[in-house]
């Protein structure tokens, strides 16, 4: 198969994908669940009990109220061999001794897609003049604010979200919705729980008919009518706990495990027809708080195999972390489907305390 073929049918996929995505609400903004910071991931995202830096407006806004200073993080990752990119971007500043507030910016997307839908003219001749390129960018802006609880141990956080997909000139679509957290600690014992899309997110989607016109003809008898306009992401929710161990003052352990459920039947390893849950396991070796090595295991999922049996896949993660100075540097490397089947990904983040800069 040539180049050009092969990316004229990646073309036609990709925006086939689109129009049937539109109809499947319950992993509408999938991009918002795949994580930030590479700590975090390495720990297979067990951190909704334990977050308490910048990362906490993803993860819990409800670990905002720990931090002690500005913090800055940034984070990148390569998907699907190079073709997808993801980025990462937060602040997080106290407010006072009870309150912080943060914001994140997330971009999931795949740029310099070449768009062959006129590549045959009229006439019924190939022109490559005709072909043109585009891009499909997911973006994810949160805005955070976490507060103190009077009860000694609790404090909450809630996030504002505004989602905005485009695809380049065929379609776009805004969105909005709210999550929410809450944090005990006691005993050294952290407990956490998160509710993401507590509104639901409500996606609109505004699209080009004139464009869309040119998907329906690249195809004959396929995607002749409108996809639907509207998704609706279906809440979620992550109940974390955690404790730390210090084992001779310079060595500690952090010990975490979360409960992620979604309230449809999914392929998650416990399931039924209103709530599936997939538990996930973490840990966290750290050498007096400079050198850390990270490992953790998640996304059990029911695998059906092609001969009817089904097997249990997971997840498996590591990772690396160097802290010095107030300069963190995270390194993940995480399975993006299970453990046989799927492709690893190299992923590094970067956490500066911003009042390092004021000494």
């Amino acid at each position: 198969m040539t180049a050009l073929k092969r990316s004229f049918l990646i073309t036609i996929l990709f925006l086939t994908a689109f129009c049937y995505s539109q109809a499947v609400r319950k992993y509408s903004n999938e991009f918002m669940n795949i994580g930030v910071d590479a700590a975090a991931l390495g720990m297979a995202n067990t951190v909704v009990a334990s977050t308490n830096d910048v990362n906490s407006g993803y993860w819990n806004p409800a670990g905002l109220i720990k931090l002690e200073d500005h913090q800055a993080s940034v984070m990148h990752a390569s998907y699907f061999a190079n073709i997808a990119q993801y980025d990462y971007l937060a602040y997080a500043s106290p407010i006072d001794d009870r309150s912080a507030w943060g914001f994140s910016v997330i971009r999931f997307g795949v740029d310099d897609i070449l768009n062959t839908t006129e590549l045959i003219d009229s006439q019924g001749n190939i022109d490559y003049n005709r072909i043109s390129l585009f891009s499909t960018a997911d973006y994810g802006f949160t805005f955070s604010y976490a507060r103190k609880l009077p009860v000694p141990g609790f404090q909450y956080g809630v996030n504002a979200k505004i989602i905005r997909r485009i695809i380049g000139d065929f379609a776009n679509s805004w969105g909005f919705g709210f999550d929410a957290g809450i944090q005990f600690e006691k005993n050294n014992w952290q407990f956490g729980l998160m509710l993401r899309d507590i509104t639901t997110t409500y996606n609109v989607w505004s699209i080009d008919e004139k464009e869309y016109q040119k998907i329906a003809n690249a195809i004959p008898g396929e995607n002749q009518d409108l996809p639907e306009s509207t998704e609706i992401t279906i809440p979620k929710a992550q109940l974390g706990i955690a404790k730390k161990f210090i084992i001779r003052y310079d060595y500690s352990i952090l010990a975490a495990a979360n409960m992620n459920m979604r309230f449809a039947q999914t392929n998650d390893i416990i399931s039924t027809d209103v709530l599936s849950i997939d538990p996930a396991l973490g840990l966290e070796f750290g050498y007096t708080n400079l050198v850390f090595v990270r490992a953790g295991a998640g996304n059990f999922q029911n695998i059906q195999q092609l001969d009817n049996t089904e097997r249990v896949g997971f997840q498996p993660n590591i990772g690396l972390g160097f802290k010095y100075k107030g300069v963190q540097i995270d390194y993940a490397l995480t399975d993006l489907g299970n453990q046989s089947a799927a492709l690893y990904s190299n992923i590094f983040s970067v956490k500066v305390d911003l009042g390092l800069f004021r000494r």
